[in-house]
C-alpha cells in the first residue's frame, strides 16, 4: 500500500490519519477474506443506518460478512 502512505499525508490531522488507518485496515481485511470491499462497506453502512445494535457489532466483521453472503447464495 505505498500509495496509501502517500495519500495519508493529506489527512490534515491526527484524527483524520486515524480514520484513514481504520478505513484502510477494513479494506485490506476484506481483501484478505475474499470479500469485495465496496460491497462490504455499502452493506455495513446500510445496516448501521437501519439501526443495527451496537451489541451485535461482531456480525458486521468482514469474515462474518463472507459467511453470510455464501449462505445466501446456497439458500
Amino acid at each position: 500500500m505505498a500509495l496509501t502512505r502517500k495519500n495519508a499525508l493529506f489527512a490534515d490531522s491526527d484524527g483524520g490519519a486515524r480514520h484513514w488507518a481504520v478505513v484502510a485496515s477494513l479494506i485490506e481485511t476484506c481483501k484478505l477474506n475474499g470479500v469485495d470491499p465496496y460491497a462490504y462497506l455499502s452493506a455495513v453502512i446500510t445496516c448501521i443506518v437501519d439501526g443495527h445494535p451496537n451489541s451485535a457489532i461482531d456480525e458486521l466483521m468482514p469474515w462474518t460478512f463472507k459467511r453470510k453472503v455464501n449462505l445466501a447464495v446456497v439458500a
